[in-house]
């Protein structure tokens, strides 16, 4: 015999639509109540019928996201770290997750629309902000539920809920880093200039540099694409370029990981003869040869909050109106150490 809401409701002596509330999680019942219902329910064996209830709630029971189909080595970077924490919530909350992937650009905004426009999700979760983002601006349009990993670039508003890492602060910290080992001629790879984070990794670097008294000098910068291969082929330009160079800063580790490619073609020891520093801490970092420098963000604990901040908005949960900035952690490996004389 099928277990009805009015089955539970005569039991706990709550009313249908409170029961109805308390399983799909909404936050207006309180903590107690609902505990209890959902005890009461398990005990009575119900199931509710999925189907059914998504049409009454025009719900779709499912978040989306969108990976940039560009995105570089995806069983070890920053997407693949991403994906799994926003997974395990997702599975905890009871919600399936939709994943597509699309070139940036045009491609990419068909894929959004198709999403949303179709109402095959309830809410979508954005990562890689860009400059001047058409994502936020239809999504915002749309008033559809939506949470970011990164903010806006500088100078534009970071008006939605997000979750950042503070790189301005840690690339700033890599720079005291490599100071403090006796570096005075440190080079940066910057991801592309249409990133939204990259201007706050330029800004921490400038303002490294100031703190350290060392000058800034634009020769010293080449943009990568996020890959090993931006990340070796920048290393190969500033080091044929610069040869005075004894460290430098990749701003994520996938092409910290070029870098050391490229230095070790050219018969460098990285570690004395060059400094070569990351950020992500991914897991191939610490087994890269030498094991890698640095900062550590909580990629998969940032995936889990942001899914767990956008199921919360769903469910109309107002606190779930979030913005949160988190630091990163310097992680001290064998790829940075004092400058030699080469």
């Amino acid at each position: 015999m099928q277990v009805r809401l009015k089955d539970i409701a005569k039991l706990t002596g709550y009313s249908i639509t409170t029961i109805s509330r308390a399983l799909a999680g909404y936050a207006d019942v309180n903590a107690e109540t609902r505990a209890f219902i959902l005890q009461t329910a398990h005990q009575l064996g119900y199931q509710p019928n999925g189907i059914a209830q998504q049409l009454r709630q025009q719900i779709a029971n499912a978040i989306g996201l969108i990976i940039p189909s560009d995105a570089h080595d995806l069983n070890g970077d920053f997407f693949s770290q991403l994906l799994h924490g926003i997974s395990a919530e997702a599975a905890e909350q009871h919600f399936d997750i939709l994943i597509c992937s699309a070139l940036p650009g045009e491609e990419e905004m068909r894929a959004y629309r198709r999403l949303v426009g179709g109402n095959r999700v309830d809410g979508v979760i954005l990562a890689r902000t860009r400059r001047d983002d058409p994502r936020i601006a239809y999504l915002r349009a749309k008033k559809h539920p939506f949470v970011v990993s990164g903010r806006a670039a500088p100078n534009e508003p970071s008006d939605f809920p997000y979750i950042d890492v503070d790189s301005q602060a840690a690339i700033r910290m890599l720079v005291a880093h490599l100071h403090s080992l006796g570096h005075r001629q440190i080079g940066l790879i910057l991801p592309p200039p249409d990133v939204a984070y990259t201007g706050y990794r330029l800004m921490g670097y400038q303002e490294g540099l100031a703190a350290a008294g060392l000058p800034f000098c634009a020769d010293y910068l080449q943009y990568g694409d996020l890959a090993r291969s931006g990340g070796f082929h920048a290393a190969q330009h500033l080091l044929s370029t610069q040869p005075q160079l004894t460290a430098l800063i990749a701003c994520n580790d996938l092409m910290a990981l070029g870098a050391i490619s490229a230095a070790l073609g050219r018969g460098l020891r990285v570690g004395a003869d060059l400094s070569i520093v990351g950020f992500d801490d991914l897991p191939a970092a610490e087994y890269s040869h030498p094991p890698l420098t640095t900062v550590r963000q909580p990629i998969y604990g940032i995936g889990r909050r942001l899914a767990a901040m956008l199921i919360g908005l769903i469910r109309g949960d107002q606190s779930a109106h979030t913005q949160i900035i988190l630091q990163g952690e310097l992680i001290v490996r064998a790829s940075s150490g004092a400058p030699q004389t080469r």
